[in-house]
Formats: C-alpha cells, structure tokens, sequence
C-alpha cells in the first residue's frame, strides 16, 4: 500500500512541475493579456516591471501588460510558497501597420492606424527617436503617470 501512494505522490509532484512551467507568454507594447488560472494565486513577480507589468483582478484572473519591448519572467505561487506559474514574457511591437522610410541611410518609423505619426523603433534616426521619446515622456507626464 505505501508502494502505491509514493508512486502516487511521485506522479502528482511530476504534474505539477510541469504544470508550474508555462513556456512563454508573448504581449505587444500597450496591450493586456490574461492569464487564467486553475489554482489560487498568492504571490505574483513580474521580473522587470520596466518592460511588463501585471495588475491582479482576483485570485485566479490577472493581466500581463507590455510596456518596452524585451523579455523578462512572470512567476507565480500559491499560499504555501508553491510555483503555480512561470514563465518568459516576450514583448513585441504591433508593427503591422508600421512603416519605414529610410531617408538616405536614416531610418524613420511611422505607426499608421489609422493615420500616419512618428514612433520609436530600434535602430531609428537618433533625432526622430529622441523626439518621439520626449514627446511620449511629455504624454505620460501630462496623463500623471
């Protein structure tokens, strides 16, 4: 019988490690994913909240939200200290509707939905990024951030 139940235990402690490892979750700047989960959340750590942030609706219900593109981890426990989730999060850009003119070697990026205004990508004109990042520090300020 306790051949049984060690086997048993050995089969659960396995599904939950692989279930507390959750791969990656991918979110692009400015937008919220959720995450759902089966198992009530205690603790919630969000490695570098400079590129992602994670805002707690309830128990088992938050929102992963890109803030700068990058990587960093998103790790979650249960009261006991127990890993329920964890995992990379990936944030991109939703360059779908951007464009790039390069103006003789110069890049300069456009966001263009629905109409055309400067954005910042790596690898932009020093001048055009450095305005359009003043120009969304000058946004962020006026919004109280």
């Amino acid at each position: 019988m306790s051949f049984s139940k060690t086997a048993l235990s050995g089969c659960i402690a396995a599904f939950v490690t692989c279930a507390a490892s959750a791969g990656h979750i991918t979110v692009e700047t400015g937008k919220a994913k959720a995450i759902k989960l089966n198992v009530n959340a205690d603790s919630v750590i969000i490695g570098n909240p400079n590129i992602a942030d994670v805002a707690v609706h309830n128990d088992t219900l938050l929102f992963v939200t890109g803030k700068a593109y990058g990587t960093t981890n998103l790790m979650i426990f249960d009261h006991q200290g127990n890993t329920i989730h964890s995992s990379d999060v990936v944030v991109t850009s939703n360059s779908t509707s951007w464009v790039s003119v390069n103006r003789a070697g110069a890049n300069f990026t456009y966001d263009c939905a629905p109409t055309c205004r400067p954005t910042m990508s790596p690898g932009d004109d020093q001048a055009h990024f450095g305005s359009v990042a003043d120009q969304l520090a000058q946004q962020k300020e006026l919004n109280g951030d």
